[in-house]
């Protein structure tokens, strides 16, 4: 029963317009190449600098500079800015669903009614 009803709510949430947004935006993101060529920049210069700060050294200042520089650039994208508003909506969508779980539990837990539905 659970997990018909977890598989149902899935397919809701998979055909919500929240997250059809993002999945579009995501799309549009990844056939944007100049966008994705400075996101798998950020993410290999993040991942160094992680190296650095995990070695409690503090990463060059070139790098440094060019996290900034590229993320100034991929914060001005397009693609980018739909993708992150498509984010935080599909973001606020799931709170929301997670607090309607989270009422249905409570209410669950002191109703004396055992449903089998």
């Amino acid at each position: 029963m659970l997990e018909e009803k977890g598989k149902d709510l899935g397919r809701q949430i998979g055909q919500s317009p929240e997250y059809q947004a993002l999945k579009r935006s995501n799309d549009t993101l990844t056939e944007d190449t100049e966008a994705s060529s400075v996101l798998r920049r950020l993410s290999q210069l993040r991942s160094e600098a992680q190296q650095f700060i995990e070695r409690g050294e503090d990463p060059p200042q070139e790098m440094e500079q060019e996290l900034d520089t590229l993320l100034r650039s991929v914060e001005t994208n397009p693609a980018y800015q739909r993708a992150i508003v498509a984010q935080t909506n599909f973001d606020k969508l799931m709170v929301r669903v997670n607090e309607w779980i989270s009422e249905g539990i409570r209410t669950g837990s002191v109703s004396k009614i055992i449903s089998l539905s």
